[in-house]
């Protein structure tokens, strides 16, 4: 196999078709008790990519998949970027109106889903005035045509599809409980470079890299892909338990592991966790949310190999790494950046800070998104330029660096919530709130939990004389948005606290929240 580190640019489907061919036995998915090899793998890709394009889908068009990790989910994404097609994976967290929507927003010819998916769309029937978009059931069921149907004959072969830097690779939503979705395009470019930096971290062919998280997630991807991409193995978990994946990790020799941090904490809390054996351990990876520096103590202290937490957005723009088992005196901090990353901290006015300052982060590597979907406006206002007019991705979080070079966050200036290593946008869920006739103000803020590391709850100013109460009201919204997004708690509040020039002060209300 070529040098990874050493080509400017790439395709992650000629690296699995070159796995194919020089060791076409060896396991490229498990998922349960079925495995797909390197041969097999390949050879679907092949049979999707065809039918993509038998279908007139072009180059650059996109695909939409929801459901729940699967072989056959991991194989539709790869063999749509064989054909050039990108691929908009959706959380089946999300309500049936997000969905929708988002689906629209991508443009999705076809969508790939599962019966549950299903279920809950259909529970929910489409807009009269809505184009229906073919569906494809992945799991063989009845809620669309079955996928082993769909498929292309055995030994179909896709013509070769002109795949630049650029090319949309996939369209991943950072927001969709409501108002408009913001769907991040990233490039076969960005995730080329996020394949480069793989062959540091000990990926190749005797990888095996246990994933706990949903493939949607762009915390997912940025280790699906260098595993497949090294030749290593990928074991699905569908469904997150702690000791189950315990028992997982040990059978399959696990080498390699992308956990938030909540996951950590759960399998670190399990009083078999030192039964079980986890020596095969190379590397742990965490990223999209706080990660206690306790918790990485105690990973460091009772789980082998190394720990890395990754610092980034979905939009990219720039990574830190904290190389955890080599710092254990900075594990408060998120690392320093990337080699290939430029990270700059600036003020409110876009000017640089001064060394040792406080300002919002802003970051430039190789792995950057393209834009927004369709929204030139936000892809704008999430730039910012230098003085020689270079290209920085901002992050909204406010950070400083020490005097070694290591970043430590302190607040995120957009109020955005990571519950579960999911991210909450606190706007999308007021806007619900002003929704009922009996709200005139609302404010939700991310509070501390035990169970999900931050939960959603919201301060609300009543209507005069409405008697809505507060339970009601709560049972009322989270019965609109999806399961990722419900509140944990509502409380009436007279006025929300505001600065002078009229912003409310979500970090009093987080007090207020937290005073017994």
């Amino acid at each position: 196999m070529n040098d990874i580190s050493q080509q400017d640019f790439g395709l992650i489907t000629d690296l699995i078709r070159e796995h194919a061919a020089d060791a076409p036995a060896r396991r490229a998915l498990v998922e349960g008790e079925r495995t797909l090899t390197y041969g097999a793998l390949d050879a679907l890709m092949d049979r999707i990519a065809t039918t993509l394009q038998r279908a007139g889908l072009q180059v650059g068009e996109a695909i939409a998949i929801c459901a729940s990790p699967s072989i056959e989910y991991a194989a539709v994404f790869l063999g749509a970027l064989r054909a050039g097609v990108a691929v908009a994976p959706l959380a089946p967290s999300s309500t049936p109106e997000s969905l929708r929507r988002m689906a629209a927003d991508a443009q999705a010819r076809l969508f790939f889903l599962d019966a549950g998916v299903a279920a809950a769309l259909d529970a929910a029937p489409a807009p009269t005035n809505s184009t229906p978009v073919p569906r494809i059931a992945l799991d063989g069921s009845s809620t669309g045509r079955p996928l082993h149907d769909w498929l292309a004959a055995p030994g179909a072969t896709p013509a070769r599809a002109e795949i630049r830097p650029e090319t949309p690779f996939n369209i991943i939503y950072s927001s969709g409980t409501t108002g408009e979705p913001k769907g991040i395009v990233q490039g076969h470019g960005m995730r080329w470079a996020h394949v480069q930096r793989g062959d540091q971290f000990s990926y190749g062919p005797d990888a095996v890299t246990v994933l706990a998280t949903p493939l949607y997630s762009n915390t997912t991807l940025v280790m699906f892909f260098p595993t497949l991409a090294f030749g290593g193995t990928v074991v699905l978990m569908p469904k997150f338990d702690a000791l189950g994946y315990l028992a997982l990790a040990q059978a399959q020799r696990a080498t390699h592991t992308m956990l938030v941090p909540v996951q950590y904490q759960r399998i670190m809390a399990r009083p078999e966790f030192d039964r079980f054996d986890l020596s095969s351990f190379l590397f742990k990876f965490s990223t999209s949310a706080p990660f206690a520096a306790a918790l990485k103590a105690d990973v460091l202290k009772r789980w082998p190999g190394g720990l890395i937490e990754y610092y980034g957005m979905t939009e990219g723009g720039g990574t830190c790494i904290l190389h955890a088992h080599l710092h254990p005196t900075k594990l408060h901090t998120v690392g320093q950046p990337a080699a290939t990353s430029d990270i700059r901290l600036i003020d409110e006015q876009g000017i640089e800070v001064a060394s040792g300052e406080a300002g919002e982060v802003v970051g430039h590597s190789p792995g950057m998104m393209v834009g927004y979907h369709g929204q030139p406006k936000k892809t704008r206002e999430a730039e910012w330029f230098d003085a020689q007019g270079k290209r920085f991705i901002r992050t909204g979080d406010v950070g400083r660096f020490d005097a070694d070079g290591f970043l430590t966050l302190f607040d995120r200036k957009k109020d955005m919530i990571i519950s579960g290593g999911f991210n909450i946008y606190p706007s999308d869920l007021e806007a619900v709130l002003r929704e009922h006739p009996d709200v005139a103000e609302a404010a939700v803020v991310g509070v501390p939990s035990e169970a999900w590391g931050e939960t959603p709850v919201a301060f609300v100013v009543k209507q005069p004389a409405r008697e809505t109460s507060a339970d009601e009201l709560l049972q009322w919204f989270n019965a609109r948005v999806g399961k990722t997004q419900r509140l944990a708690a509502l409380q009436f509040i007279d006025e929300l606290p505001r600065s002078a020039i009229g912003k409310v002060l979500k970090r009093e209300l987080r007090e207020r929240y937290a005073a017994p």
